[in-house]
């Protein structure tokens, strides 16, 4: 058909064109944010261990204790919720790694040097100093077994640490700082300052660190099965404890500390006991007929 005269060019039909087209969307690649969420709660862990040493060169013990503490609570969080998440990886383990050594190795030796150690010249660091190097010591032997493998363990193996974990390690190493505090709030202060002398803490701080190396079979609590009798006690026992915790903080962690080190020798008996019943197990089982 003939346009008219004087009349401008009709346009184009571009709707029907664009019809056709394909539309391009711009792709981000990248990971999706559940997958960064441990990695994140890791990071806050690393920076109240770096905040604790701070409080703890401003003469602010009690907020350097509590970050620490905060940051065993996140330390306890990132892996579950990484495995629930689906979101391990060996960056995430590294990263982990590097924080609890500053958070859990060099935080709490900086903070009792700062609270305590210091007081004895330059003598009163190296109790510190071998505490920050045995737990660098066993996250090195725990990334070494992400390169070569896991060695193949028996079944009950699998309930036990080798050696005392970065996390209790740093809560019993601050076992005299928690009780100082808390003798220092029921107003006994010559009891306070008696836990806070430095031969206690380097005691302590070099007893802690040779745990923390050792292969000491520890339980891990992580496949830990409680038998039926036992689970009401067991409830009844975690309620105390929590009541105790927001009543009385630092007895509470102070206590906690004890009763840590005080299932140490029952976790060695149950790893005996379950390695002489695997041991038992096997020798007991009859042999194969040979084929005809």
């Amino acid at each position: 058909m003939s346009e008219e005269p004087g009349l401008p060019p009709a346009p184009p039909r571009i709707g029907r064109l664009r019809r056709f087209r394909p539309r391009s969307r711009p792709r981000f690649e990248g990971l999706s944010f559940n997958r960064l969420i441990p990695n994140i709660l890791t990071m806050l862990g690393l920076c109240a261990g770096l905040v604790a040493i701070r409080a703890a060169i401003e003469d602010r013990f009690a907020l350097a204790a509590a970050l620490i503490v905060v940051a065993a609570v996140i330390d306890g969080l990132d892996g579950r919720l990484a495995r629930l998440l689906k979101a391990t990886s060996r960056f995430g383990a590294e990263f982990d790694s590097l924080a609890d050594f500053l958070s859990f190795g060099v935080a709490p030796a900086m903070v009792l040097y700062l609270w305590s150690m210091h007081t004895v010249g330059p003598l009163g660091f190296v109790p510190c100093l071998l505490f920050a190097v045995c737990s660098a010591l066993r996250l090195a032997r725990f990334n070494a077994s992400l390169d070569i493998g896991p060695a193949p363990k028996p079944a009950y193996a699998y309930n036990f640490f080798t050696g005392v974990p970065a996390p209790a390690g740093a809560g019993c190493a601050l076992f005299p700082l928690f009780g100082a505090l808390a003798f220092s709030e029921w107003g006994w202060l010559n009891t306070g300052a008696a836990i806070r002398h430095p031969i206690l803490v380097g005691v302590v701080l070099v007893a802690v660190g040779v745990l923390m190396v050792s292969t000491l079979p520890t339980w891990s609590f992580k496949n830990f099965r409680v038998p039926r009798a036992m689970v009401l006690p067991l409830l009844l026992g975690v309620g105390l404890y929590v009541a105790l915790l927001v009543a009385e903080p630092w007895a509470a962690l102070a206590a906690g500390g004890l009763i840590y080190l005080g299932m140490l020798p029952f976790s060695v008996r149950s790893y005996i006991l379950l390695k002489r019943d695997a041991e038992s197990g096997d020798a007991a089982e009859p042999e194969a007929a040979p084929a005809p």
